[in-house]
């Protein structure tokens, strides 16, 4: 792993991509603070297994999207949601609020019952 500062990232600016591409993690930094971790992704990010629970915890920390996590863990869509299922996480996510906005919206379909 690599520390590199912001003017370092500035005037290299292909250099992350070619270490990515590497497999190398490389960690930027602005007035000596770590601001960015850079994570290999793809062949070069290491095992099925290690690329799965990337996908997978970053899904459930609502960092990535569902088809983003996919391409991250190497599977398809479906295979995904099937994935997810099984750890119990769940894949639809609604707020309160949303919840009572379709909840509303089912109701005025339904004649306000």
């Amino acid at each position: 792993m690599h520390t590199l500062t912001a003017d370092e990232v500035n005037s290299q600016p292909g250099r992350l991509l070619a270490d990515a591409q590497r497999g190398q993690s490389d960690i930027v930094t602005v007035g000596g603070e770590p601001v960015m971790l850079t994570l290999p992704l793809g062949i070069a990010a290491g095992s099925a297994a290690e690329r799965l629970e990337l996908g997978v915890t970053l899904y459930e920390r609502d960092l990535l999207s569902l088809g983003l996590a996919a391409k991250v863990a190497g599977l398809g869509y479906s295979q995904m949601i099937d994935e997810l299922a099984r750890r119990k996480i769940a894949v639809v996510r609604y707020s309160t609020t949303d919840m009572d906005e379709e909840l509303d919206y089912v109701r005025s379909l339904a004649g306000g019952r």
